[in-house]
């Protein structure tokens, strides 16, 4: 099975760790969306989605990357990290990838290193995270959805 992983990391490098931890443990393709704004898909049989969330959301550079970059009838997961777990961040994710058709496999998330705003005074939240247990339960999670 061909994997990639599209991700979008900016602050601390929450996100790129974990790809990276996948990547040292599977054969797949990390590609860094600053970096490239377009990629023919189809040759991916499984397609995944990373970012930090920010102001509760996935930024809109995943969100335009897959609009215009996702193929149609693909397997998707996401990837994130934030400041805070709770369920919702990926709604629009979600919707693009049902909306091409495309089967939606699953999220993981953990918490990441946070700084931004007012967290920026107090030194942060979630610190040391992700941490080397995090990255262990991205690549469980990234063995689960790759079968």
């Amino acid at each position: 099975m061909k994997s990639v992983i599209l991700y979008y990391s900016v602050h601390h490098g929450n996100t790129k760790k974990l790809v990276e931890g996948i990547a040292q443990e599977y054969d797949i393709q990390l590609v860094d969306i600053l970096e490239t704004k377009s990629l023919d898909l189809s040759a991916y049989d499984l397609i995944g989605f990373a970012s930090g969330i920010y102001a509760f959301n996935l930024p809109v550079e995943i969100l335009k990357f897959a609009q215009e970059n996702l193929p149609e009838s693909k397997r998707v997961f996401c990837l994130y990290t934030c400041a805070m777990l709770k369920s919702g961040y990926t709604k629009k994710l979600v919707e693009i990838v049902k909306n091409k058709n495309c089967e939606y496999v699953g999220e993981f998330g953990c918490n990441g290193y946070n700084t931004f705003g007012p967290f920026k005074i107090v030194g942060g939240t979630s610190k040391g995270h992700p941490d080397e247990v995090d990255i262990r339960n991205a690549i469980e999670f990234y063995t689960s959805v790759k079968k």
